[in-house]
């Protein structure tokens, strides 16, 4: 298995889904794990669940649109004991096309979900360069890489963040700083729940369902397998890999028809 022992680990939005479970996917291999989410009850109750474990991580609010909020939140975090992998996985959703998609609506989802993974590098690559040495891992999505109906300030999003994925690996080489992205489909996660609840009262199984049946594989992902993927990824034996994109879709891009 990919060892992250002693290596110290911000995994942002940590307090629930795909970021709970890297953070916890890392503390169990040995990371310390920085947990970071601008719900501070989440993060901590998510630390605490990890430290109930024997393992060790902390929780930070931290809101990750304000470059000043996250300048602040590692310069904190890089004082002490360093930051070794940064993973970038907050950030928010939205439906509609770009007829249904408001000035304000596309300027929340660019503020968290580009400027807000913006705001974290820029925040944390210069103490990485200091180090020589750093791992960041962005967590895209398929909506970045294909089109998909009623997804249009999301899938921008997540293809500007493929954009900085590539760049950062570029110009970063020198100093031994590797950046990856993981492209997941639909993966089942509170957000999934709450929006089939919120959406189809009544019809929540029935929908479900069929969100699974849209993947060849006939499922949907779970946090889990993304973690898995993430905590590779992260670690040495993952050296050879830098400035690529790894789609985890069940199927989605190349079986579909």
């Amino acid at each position: 298995m990919p060892s992250l022992q002693n290596k110290v680990a911000v995994v942002t939005g940590a307090g629930s889904g795909i970021g709970k479970a890297i953070a916890e996917a890392f503390a169990s291999d040995g990371a310390i794990v920085r947990i970071v989410d601008s719900d501070l009850a989440r993060a901590q109750s998510v630390a605490e669940g990890i430290q109930a474990g024997r393992r060790s991580a902390t929780a930070h609010q931290c809101d990750i649109s304000s470059q000043a909020s996250t300048l602040s939140t590692f310069r904190e975090l890089c004082e002490g004991s360093g930051v070794d992998i940064l993973v970038n996985n907050a950030g928010i959703s939205h439906v509609g096309t770009l007829e249904q998609t408001s000035n304000e609506d596309l300027d929340r989802i660019f503020q968290v979900n580009v400027k807000g993974a913006y705001n974290c590098m820029f925040s944390c690559i210069p103490h990485m360069k200091s180090r020589h040495a750093g791992v960041i891992l962005n967590i895209a999505s398929i909506a970045g890489m294909i089109g998909l109906a009623d997804r249009f300030a999301y899938s921008m999003s997540k293809g500007a963040m493929l954009a900085m994925t590539y760049s950062v690996a570029k110009d970063y080489l020198a100093y031994n700083i590797r950046c990856n992205s993981i492209s997941p489909a639909r993966i089942h996660t509170p957000f999934v729940d709450g929006y089939l609840k919120k959406n189809y009262p009544g019809k929540e199984q029935e929908v479900f369902e069929k969100l699974s049946r849209a993947q060849p594989i006939g499922r949907m992902g779970q946090p889990e397998e993304v973690a898995a993927l993430a905590r590779f990824l992260c670690s040495d034996e993952a050296l050879f890999i830098t400035g690529t994109n790894f789609p985890l879709d069940g199927g989605t891009l190349n079986l579909s028809v």
